[in-house]
């Protein structure tokens, strides 16, 4: 009977305590290399949004990999177009996950995308890492795969709004949203926010995904005196609640969400956005930026793409980076389990875009629940108060 003898490089492998199929177990981790996925509009709505994600994504792949990579291994940045609908979603995930083989799902953009894309990762043992979407669902109910940065619409608002009401003296604040779960969540952190201050809504009015006419909203919050306006509003609906405001007259403190906070406000609704305020989490790059460090990497993104950053670059640029620190810190043998095990004892520090300070563990993933204030001045965004948390 024939005695089976490892061979030898197996058996010196062996003695030296290295794992003999580190690299064939683990999925989109090969001697050389890191395979990362993520889904983005690049033909929907979101388009914009997601082309600027993408490209930050890619500008913090290519620094890593001129610098060495992580542990001697290249980044590999593998993009897929979901047109912001969730059944491409899906396809997009079966793809990456089954043919591309990746290691991590990074960045992956909109909430009913992610959840159409989940149960394809879940099942093959590939985490959803910081998702650009605040809804809630990103990490909860809680799951072992599960990790979210983005402090939730709900929370923002629910925040902000009571110290935004008492710095203005405000008796009536009123609500227009979206009539979709998006807008509900903006509505309810309204509400939670309003009665830990003891007060109600004096004013609630909705309008359908799509609406461009948001006369009758406005007359109705003008003929309530509402002297705030939560807006659960993101590009198009902000400018068009706001523009018409302006045009009759009635001025009151206008507060968006991070769905809110975005270049075009003020690029496409020009001086009438002036005064608005969002909540937000990192501060938009603008190419003239007082900050050097902002100003150096907004130009430097401007030369690779031909186009100014925005907040989604900043987002795609940081959520790469915060990987490539817990993929360092867990060494050669990199896979899911050692991944998570680092990722739930880290801490990450605010960054040069002065995003708050995140922690996770193995119970809590969402990085941090804290936003603060930017306002349109003189049509820009600039940063007016500290970080507003529990």
């Amino acid at each position: 009977m024939k005695t089976f003898r490892p061979a030898a490089t197996s058996v010196a492998l062996l003695a030296l305590g290295l794992p003999l199929l580190a690299h064939a177990q683990q999925q989109g981790v090969s001697k050389d290399e890191i395979r990362i996925g993520t889904i983005q509009d690049l033909s929907g709505p979101l388009a914009g949004f997601g082309k600027q994600a993408r490209n930050g994504m890619q500008l913090r792949v290519e620094e890593i990999n001129e610098q060495g990579g992580i542990n001697g291994r290249k980044l590999k940045l593998y993009v897929e177009d979901s047109g912001y609908d969730p059944k491409k979603a899906v396809l997009a995930a079966q793809k990456l996950v089954n043919q591309d083989k990746i290691f991590i799902m990074a960045g992956h953009i909109g909430t009913a995308q992610n959840m159409a894309a989940m149960p394809v990762q879940f099942d093959k043992n590939i985490i959803n890492f910081f998702p650009i979407t605040a809804a809630r669902e990103m990490y909860e109910p809680l799951n072992r795969l599960k990790y979210s940065f983005a402090a939730t619409y709900y929370d923002q608002i629910r925040m902000a709004l009571p110290k935004m009401v008492k710095e203005k003296n405000a008796k009536k604040v009123c609500t227009i949203y979206q009539d979709d779960e998006f807008g509900l969540e903006v509505n309810r952190g309204a509400e939670a926010g309003l009665k830990a201050a003891g007060m109600e809504l004096a004013e609630k009015t909705s309008f359908k995904r799509g609406a461009t006419d948001f006369s009758s909203q406005v007359a109705k919050m003008k003929a309530a005196g509402c002297e705030v306006v939560v807006l659960g509003t993101i590009i198009r609906e902000t400018i068009g609640t706001i523009g018409e405001s302006r045009k009759t007259g009635f001025n009151p403190v206008f507060l968006g969400s991070s769905a809110a906070y975005t270049d075009l406000i003020h690029k496409l609704g020009g001086k009438a956005m002036d005064g608005m305020y969002a909540t937000m989490t990192v501060q938009n790059p603008y190419t003239d930026e007082q900050n050097d460090k902002i100003r150096f990497w907004a130009n430097k993104y401007k030369t690779k793409f031909n186009e100014d950053p925005t907040v989604f670059s900043v987002y795609g640029y940081s959520i790469v980076d915060d990987f490539a620190q817990v993929a360092q810190k867990a060494g050669a043998n990199l896979t899911t389990d050692s991944f998570i095990k680092i990722m739930d004892a880290s801490t990450f520090e605010p960054d040069m875009f002065g995003s708050p300070k995140m922690t996770f563990t193995a119970t809590k993933r969402l990085g941090n629940n804290a936003s603060r204030l930017s306002q349109i001045v003189d049509g820009k965004w600039k940063v007016v108060s500290d970080y507003v948390a529990e």
